[in-house]
């Protein structure tokens, strides 16, 4: 599981002004005659203080801990359907491999009308894709959804042929009867500019599909696909 370094950093300015602030009390108390010099200091130590409190908290939300990722469960691999025309073959792998290498992506599937064309990155050991609640929706109202922490979704069951510990899921629409689905290691990973660089992606993706030309008959054989790591 990962760490952010970063933890200790962002809470010693609390600590310290909390420090600060104790010894402050206890240096009044056991005073036993106050003079005006050192009520003066107080207020400037209360003052110091306080701002070191306030950065601390300010610093916890201008930077915030990072989720904590997980090592997904599965066999790094790279599967494509081989009865592909070859510029399209090219298109999905230039594109997986741009998203797994520029964001948190760990796991890439992409469906088209039954049928799987591309697995990548780490791969479940159940290759089909039964569409479910959530894959339907997308391919219906053709706008992606995230499931920002799969935890708190029942619906990620329908998501079997993922890493079973994958953490987010963004189902994102390649046209009709298409999707590409984006498996992360860490929950609440995706960020908005994230998202809209893979929509961009996705949207060149759309427009390859389709202008290709292959037969329903090439997606026929649901074994028919080459394999790579």
């Amino acid at each position: 599981m990962k760490t952010d370094n970063n933890r200790i950093v962002r809470l010693v300015p609390i600590i310290a002004g909390s420090i600060a602030g104790t010894l402050l009390m206890l240096n009044r108390v056991l005073t036993p005659e106050l003079t005006d010099s050192q009520a003066r200091s107080d207020a400037v130590g209360v003052v110091l203080t306080a701002v070191l409190i306030l950065t601390g908290l300010l610093w916890q939300q201008v930077q915030p801990r990072k989720p904590d990722s997980v090592v997904l469960e599965g066999t790094e691999g790279f599967e494509l359907l081989s009865t592909l025309p070859d510029d399209l073959k090219t298109e999905l792998a230039w594109a997986s491999h741009l998203i797994l290498t520029n964001t948190v992506t760990r796991s890439i599937v992409i469906y088209y009308q039954g049928r799987v064309l591309l697995r990548r990155g780490i791969l479940a050991p159940k290759a089909e894709v039964t569409p479910g609640a959530i894959l339907d929706r997308v391919l219906t109202k053709q706008k992606a959804i995230y499931l920002v922490d799969t935890k708190v979704y029942p619906g990620r069951i329908e998501f079997d042929y993922l890493p079973p510990n994958t953490q987010g899921i963004i189902c994102q629409p390649l046209g009709t009867d298409r999707a590409m689905i984006l498996g992360a290691n860490a929950p609440r990973s995706y960020t908005k500019q994230d998202e809209a660089w893979i929509e961009g992606i996705a949207n060149k993706l759309t427009n390859s599909l389709d202008l290709a030309r292959f037969d329903r008959d090439d997606l026929a054989n649901p074994d028919d696909r080459n394999r790579a790591i």
